[in-house]
C-alpha cells in the first residue's frame, strides 16, 4: 500500500475549516488546464468554508489583489516563460514568504506549480514546519524533448523528483501518472482526478450558426482538436489522421481551436483547415458542442482536461490509451483508442469513425453519460480529505514528540 494511501486513513472526523496557503505561477483569467483547474478549486474550497491565501505571480501592471473574507491574493514579480506567450514564472521570493507565514502561519501550504516560486515556497514552509502538500500538472521532463533541450530531461526529472519528495504529499490525477512516478523514485503519492462542469460542456450548446460559417451543414462531421499550438502536442499526427478519414468520408471538416507558437505554420500549410484561435467559457462549449468527433494525439499529457471536455460535450473521442482517456474511455463504447505512441492505430481508429459516423454518435452519447460522473464536488471531496489528512498527521507526529521531548 502507498504511504499516501496510509496517511487517508489517519482521518478521523471532519474537523474545522483550514488556512491554506496556496501557491501557483498560473492562475485564471490565464487559459490553461492547470489554471482553469486551480480557479475552480479555490473558489470550491472558500465555498467550504477554508481561508484561502493565494500566492502567484502579478500578471500584468494592471493586475490588483482580491482581498475578501476567505480569500487574500498575494502577488510577486515573474517573468516571462519563453515560447509560452500569455504566462509568467514566479521569481524566487523565500525570504518574504517566510516572513509572510511567520506573521500569519497557515495551516497547511499547497504548491500547484514547481518553478521559482514554488520551491521557494516549499523551502519557506519546511524551515518554519509547516506541512505541504504538491500537485503534479505537467510533465515539463516529457516537454524538453519537443523544444531542442531533451539533454536536459534526466536533470529536469531528478529537480522535479527532489522537489515533490520534500512535500508530505504530492497528487497526481490519474493511477497511470501514480505507476510512472513511482517507477522514478516518488514517494507519498494520491491520486485526485479532476472533473468538468457538465452543464457548460454540454450537447445542448451546438450551434448550428457557428458550423454554417465553418462551412459545413448537418450533414457533415465535423473532426474538432483542442489545445495549444505546440511541438509537445503532436499535431502532426492530428492532420495525418484527417487525411486519412477525409479519404473514407469526404463529407469532413477538420477544426483546430486553440493558439500557440505553431499556429502560423500550420495555418499556412493546412489552409482548408478552420483555425478559430483562442476560445473560453460558453464560446469554447459551443465549438466543442457544435463538433462530431475529438481527436487528441498529445503524448505528454499528465490528464488532459479537453478529452473530459470533450466527452461530457458529447463527442466521440480518439486518443492514447493513457491519461485521462485511459481512466476515462472503454475502447469501442464511449470512445476509441490506440496503445501508446501507435500512430497507425491512433489513425486507423480515426478513419473508422469516419467511415462509420452511427458508431461515433453511439459512442458520443455513452461518452457523455461516463462524463456526467466526474462531477467537481466528488473530486474536491477527495482533495478536501487529503489536505485535512495531512494537516492531522502533523499534528499528531507533533504531539508525539512534545511527550517524547517531555520524558527525557
Amino acid at each position: 500500500m502507498d504511504n499516501g494511501d496510509l496517511l487517508l486513513q489517519t482521518l478521523s472526523t471532519r474537523p474545522a475549516p483550514l488556512r491554506i496557503a496556496l501557491v501557483t505561477e498560473t492562475y485564471p483569467p490565464e487559459i490553461n488546464g492547470v489554471a482553469m483547474t486551480l480557479g475552480r478549486q479555490v473558489a470550491d474550497l472558500q465555498q467550504r468554508g477554508h481561508q484561502i491565501q493565494l500566492v502567484r505571480p502579478r500578471q500584468s501592471a494592471r493586475d490588483l489583489p482580491t482581498s475578501s473574507v476567505s480569500l487574500e491574493e498575494v502577488l510577486k514579480p515573474g517573468m516571462a516563460i519563453p515560447s509560452y506567450a500569455g504566462l509568467k514564472m514566479g521569481l524566487p521570493a523565500k525570504s518574504a514568504l517566510t516572513r509572510l507565514w511567520s506573521v500569519k502561519r497557515p495551516d497547511l501550504v499547497h504548491i500547484a506549480t514547481e518553478g521559482p516560486l514554488g520551491w521557494s515556497a516549499l523551502a519557506a514552509a519546511n524551515k518554519l514546519r509547516i506541512p505541504v502538500s504538491t500537485d503534479f500538472h505537467t510533465n515539463f521532463h516529457s516537454y524538453s524533448q519537443h523544444y531542442g533541450i531533451g539533454w536536459l530531461r534526466r536533470p529536469i526529472l531528478a529537480y522535479l523528483r527532489k522537489f515533490h519528495n520534500k512535500s508530505c504529499v504530492t497528487l497526481v490525477p490519474t493511477e497511470g501518472i501514480r505507476r510512472e512516478l513511482q517507477v522514478h523514485g516518488y514517494g507519498n503519492l494520491e491520486v485526485v482526478a479532476r472533473g468538468v462542469d457538465t452543464e457548460l460542456f454540454s450537447p445542448a450548446h451546438r450551434d448550428t450558426s457557428l458550423r454554417a460559417s465553418w462551412g459545413v451543414d448537418e450533414t457533415t462531421q465535423v473532426v474538432l482538436y483542442v489545445g495549444r499550438l505546440a511541438p509537445e502536442k503532436n499535431l502532426k499526427l492530428v492532420f495525418a489522421a484527417f487525411a486519412a478519414m477525409h479519404k473514407c468520408n469526404p463529407r469532413t471538416r477538420l477544426v483546430l481551436v486553440g493558439d500557440g507558437p505553431d499556429r502560423a505554420t500550420l495555418q499556412a500549410a493546412y489552409p482548408q483547415a478552420v483555425f478559430c484561435g483562442m476560445r473560453s467559457g460558453v464560446d469554447l462549449s459551443r465549438h466543442y458542442a457544435s463538433a462530431e468527433v475529438f481527436l487528441f494525439p498529445s503524448l505528454t499529457e499528465t490528464f488532459g482536461n479537453v478529452t473530459i471536455e470533450a466527452m461530457a460535450s458529447g463527442l466521440a473521442v480518439v486518443a492514447y490509451n493513457y491519461a485521462a482517456a485511459e481512466d476515462l474511455i472503454s475502447h469501442n463504447e464511449s470512445g476509441a483508442l490506440a496503445a501508446y505512441d501507435d500512430a497507425e492505430a491512433f489513425i486507423a481508429q480515426a478513419a473508422r469513425l469516419a467511415a462509420d459516423p452511427a458508431l461515433a454518435q453511439r459512442m458520443a452519447q455513452a461518452a457523455r453519460h461516463t462524463a456526467q460522473k466526474m462531477s467537481w464536488d466528488s473530486i474536491h471531496d477527495r482533495f478536501e480529505q487529503v489536505l485535512y489528512a495531512i494537516v492531522e498527521k502533523e499534528e499528531r507526529d507533533d504531539t508525539t514528540q512534545l511527550a517524547l521531548a517531555n520524558t527525557r
